[in-house]
């Protein structure tokens, strides 16, 4: 029987059901302006104009079912279910002027119990192969038997949405109903946004069903020992969570039921700009046939990648199968974590390498999603500038932060997790004076959390922000453990110490309405 997508009012006579990627690259490299074969074997394509996701244009349809759960304001947008249908009307008459469609079914979540059954709907091979990569690929006999999907992403995203309906804010419209059980995608190629819808939609109906979804990397040990990894971009979440001595569970997407902890994603998604085979040599490999470089450049006649080349975007990126990982876990579940490490790439100098959290201040600082930018990424900017995203990310929370931080709190005491804030930023100063801490001690820091023996040194708390700090911690110099003894001017750590700590007390004033006493009582005190 030949397949349909009558069931989404689509027509078009030739659909591609789930080609597999050597056909997927045909395509691309004969249809797709900007695709390309790389010396290594991936393909290089191209988003065109957005290289990454526009969150600015993301809306959620307000609807009656869902309308009482849903965190709404700057993150969460509201948009009116006639506009929806609108922007579904254009999507639709779009996809059924072409001549041909690719469809992707696959599986979000590991663990049966949980996972959604999701049908990509697309235009270019680019993206189809780019989920093929990031969903979960089903068998021949789970294909056969895949009826109709849970969750539905209709991507036009080269047809750009109308800019003078209502609540329209540019010719970009990613829109997420969860009633209809559909994403539809106008006015971006950026196919990370199909990626982050399809979390989007976890992040919304797991902690319905008692279990927490989290923006975060997991590996495992050979004592079956589960480690989470949370952190914003910058922060050492992707480099710290390929360690070639544990099994990597997965690299950004995940879900923590009462079975353990299962990945999202069947694939990884990692940032490429100044990859090195020598630093990242687990990610360097995946860079082989049936992996997607997305806005690389490349030089056109040895085809060679230039990682350190930005002139298209900061933000370059490799999609790839978990399995070219070599040492990825498969399937991809693992028990209850025995640890939890929050990264934050401080630039302000102030955090401490690592410090022990109780579970009220791993909710806080779990809340506040902390990291910083540099002096000197924008013009005008001469000292860092914090950043907070909730959850370690905010983009793509549905609820308020307080459920994730509540369920995270719940199972770290009934499971006996340790929870660690582990700063990969400076050190002896801040940006411009201090020195970025070295991978080394950090991995050195990893190490400890991992064999147990940072967890029985004696530590000793911090006046300001109140978390323990280690005295000593193998592998790594003991006077950098704590940073005020790194700085030659005692007064000026004081000064920022007290700055930062008021930029968190600030920002999470926001959160108060919706955290209990005991959260709000955790972080940084005042003078």
């Amino acid at each position: 029987m030949k397949f349909s997508l009558e069931t989404s009012r689509i027509a078009v006579e030739e659909i591609h059901r789930n080609l597999v990627p050597a056909k997927l690259y045909e395509k691309a490299l004969r249809n797709e302006n900007g695709s390309a074969l790389t010396s290594l074997g991936a393909i290089a394509v191209s988003s065109g104009e957005k290289t990454g996701r526009s969150p600015k244009d993301k809306r959620i349809v307000e609807e009656a079912s869902t309308v009482d759960d849903i965190w709404w304001g700057d993150v969460n947008i509201k948009l009116s279910e006639r506009v929806f249908r609108i922007n579904f009307e254009r999507t639709i008459d779009y996809l059924n002027t072409k001549d041909e469609l690719y469809v992707v079914d696959g599986f979000a979540g590991w663990d049966e119990k949980y996972r959604l059954k999701v049908r990509i709907i697309c235009t270019r091979a680019y993206h189809a192969l780019f989920m093929h990569n990031m969903l979960i690929r089903p068998t021949a006999e789970e294909l056969e038997n895949f009826g109709e999907p849970d969750f539905v992403v209709l991507n036009a995203g080269s047809f750009p949405a109308n800019r003078c309906t209502d609540e329209m804010t540019s010719e970009t419209s990613v829109d997420l109903s969860f009633e209809k059980k559909m994403m539809i995608i106008l006015g971006t190629e950026y196919a990370g946004e199909m990626k982050k819808g399809v979390f989007t939609v976890m992040n919304y109906l797991m902690p319905k069903a008692g279990v927490l979804s989290m923006h975060c990397s997991a590996n495992e040990g050979d004592n079956k020992d589960v480690t989470l990894f949370f952190g914003l971009s910058g922060t050492g979440k992707t480099t710290l969570s390929a360690d070639p001595r544990r099994a990597l569970i997965g690299d950004d997407e995940h879900c923590w039921s009462d079975e353990g902890v299962f990945n999202i994603e069947g694939g990884c998604y990692a940032k490429c700009i100044g990859l090195r085979e020598e630093t990242e040599p687990e990610i360097y490999s995946a860079i082989r046939f049936g992996s997607l470089l997305e806005n690389v450049v490349y030089d056109e006649s040895t085809r060679d990648v230039d990682y350190d080349d930005a002139s298209i975007t900061q933000n370059t990126r490799l999609s790839y199968p978990i399995e070219f990982i070599p040492n990825a876990k498969t399937p991809c579940v693992g028990g209850h974590p025995e640890n939890i490490i929050l990264l934050t790439c401080d630039a302000f100098g102030v955090l401490p390498p690592v410090s022990r959290l109780t579970p009220e201040q791993a909710m806080y600082h779990f809340i506040s999603g902390y990291t910083a930018k540099v002096a000197g990424t924008e013009q005008g900017i001469t000292e860092p500038v914090a950043t907070f995203s909730a959850c370690f990310g905010a983009a793509f929370m549905v609820w308020h932060p307080s459920v994730y931080a509540e369920l995270l709190a719940e199972k770290m005491r009934k499971h006996g997790t340790h929870a660690w804030l582990v700063n990969t930023g400076w050190s002896g100063g801040a940006y411009g004076e201090g020195a970025r801490i070295k991978l080394a001690y950090t991995r050195a820091i990893i190490d400890a959390i991992h064999d147990g023996s940072l967890a029985k040194e004696d530590f000793e708390q911090d006046p300001r922000f109140t978390f323990d700090v280690p005295k000593a911690c193998e592998g790594v110099p003991a006077e950098i453990l704590s940073p005020q003894n790194t700085w030659k001017d005692k007064a000026a750590f004081e000064k920022v110490a007290k700055k930062l700590a008021a930029l968190f007390q600030e920002n999470f004033k926001q959160f108060e309405e919706g955290c209990s006493d005991a959260i709000i009582a955790a972080g940084p005190v005042s003078d």
